[in-house]
């Protein structure tokens, strides 16, 4: 027997999905990108909604139709280059900066401004948080009753409160641009969408919202694709909402907050003043709630891969997994932001690669001479403006400094791009010459 998916449990399914994605750099960069970008700001929009909304929506289609995670993704490239991608992918927006940065945002916000900074409170809360994110961890079957019945509504209704607010009672005037954004705010904005993460954390998630529907008792593969697609859309639009609500808010925040504040300031800067002390509670509830479900998402997927290769069970890397992710939160915000932005560029070049070119495998003869030189030659690029971005740029030759587009971060975009053309001027010809061997 077939079973479906009612459809409140698909939008439930959807709700899940969207409450996975909205974490701490959803909601703490759009207004940083906001209020940089000054009257530039929906260029720079435009170009963060691509690399945060478009991309990791199109990753959950490209895993539905393979039909399972990033491993079964980048089968193409060959299995120990695939497992390595995962392991990385995993790593990233697991424990090395994506949860724990869920747990310093949550406590920038909420209990920063109540109790200070300090490196006691932080390991306090900190501690306090992971133990919660282990307990709801270990019962992954009921994340679509605890998380896409329960938790995610709340948080749609709080973001949307959020955003009504935004559009309704700006701060102030939109103040100039940074220089930045002044020259290229399209491409600043592209960039700065990978710090949310979502693209990587597509390629995570989407192995838990097919197991999600699972757990329903769906099987067939077309309706498992059907409702992970529906899932993506409807994650996608909410993200669109709620970024451009934050864009709204960040834009007008120049009056109220220094223009190199990070996101947390800014938020906090904005309701303290819209709605005083009751919209301090209101904020920290909202972004407690919007990081408890990533970083539950996040410890739940990454414990569901490591669990396939290494010898320990599921509940044992959860365990380990938030202790890990506790003690690398007590790095700080700003520390965590610095160390993950030069990493973030190197490693999501090739992973946009393998996601784009997922829908062309029919088109070549051997897809695997395709895809791995050419996310390849992204990465190593890639690398490039990386260590453009870290403490070590002035270790780079000038050539390399000025390579094309090395000024809006995406140097790596035009030699990928040549080298698909190679590549596939390549398997054209090696096809002909196969054609005509045989004939």
């Amino acid at each position: 027997m077939t079973h479906h998916l009612a459809p409140k449990d698909i939008l439930a399914l959807g709700f899940m999905t969207f409450a996975l994605f909205v974490g701490a750099g959803n909601i703490i960069f759009p207004p940083m990108v906001g209020i940089q970008a000054g009257e530039h700001v929906w260029s720079a929009a435009l170009g963060f909604l691509i690399t945060a909304v478009g991309l990791p929506v199109i990753a959950i289609i490209a895993l539905a139709r393979v039909g399972g995670g990033i491993d079964t993704l980048s089968s193409p490239i060959g299995k120990g280059a695939g497992l390595l991608l995962a392991t990385v992918c995993y790593l990233v927006v697991g424990p090395l900066f994506a949860t724990p940065r869920t747990a310093v945002v949550s406590f920038a916000v909420g209990i920063a401004p109540l109790m200070g900074t300090t490196k006691e409170t932080l390991f306090i809360y900190s501690l306090f948080y992971f133990i919660l994110v282990v307990g709801i961890s270990l019962y992954p079957g009921k994340l679509l009753d605890t998380v896409g019945h329960f938790l995610a509504p709340l948080k749609i209704v709080a973001l949307a409160m959020l955003g009504v607010a935004a559009l309704l009672w700006p701060a102030g005037d939109i103040i100039p641009a940074t220089d930045a954004y002044q020259s290229a705010a399209f491409s600043g904005g592209f960039v700065e969408g990978y710090l949310t993460m979502d693209t990587l954390g597509a390629l995570v998630f989407g192995i838990v919202i097919v197991n999600a529907a699972r757990s329903r008792g769906v099987e067939d593969a077309r309706l498992l694709m059907r409702y992970t697609v529906l899932a993506g859309l409807i994650a996608g639009v909410g993200l669109t909402l709620v970024y451009l609500s934050l864009f709204r808010l960040g834009s007008g925040s120049g009056a109220i907050v220094n223009q190199s504040a990070n996101g947390a300031l800014i938020l906090h800067a904005y309701v303290q003043q819209t709605f005083g002390g009751m919209g301090s509670l209101f904020l920290a509830t909202l972004i407690f709630i919007a990081c408890i479900v990533t970083a539950v998402g996040l410890t739940c997927a990454c414990a569901e891969f490591f669990a396939q290769y290494l010898p320990f069970s599921y509940r044992t890397l959860v365990l380990f997994l938030g202790l890990f992710s506790m003690v690398v939160s007590n790095l700080g915000l700003d520390q965590l932001i610095a160390i993950s932005g030069p990493v973030l560029k190197a490693i999501y070049p090739p992973c946009i690669v393998l996601i784009i070119l997922s829908f062309t495998l029919g088109w070549w003869r051997n897809s695997r001479h395709i895809i791995a030189p050419v996310m390849l030659t992204s990465l190593l690029f890639g690398i490039i403006d990386g260590v453009k971005s870290s403490p070590f740029n002035r270790q780079l030759p000038d050539v390399i400094q000025h390579l094309p587009l090395a000024a809006q971060g995406l140097s790596w975009l035009p030699p990928s791009l040549v080298m698909l053309l190679l590549v596939a001027v390549y398997d054209r010809v090696r096809g002909r010459q196969h054609v005509a061997a045989h004939s």
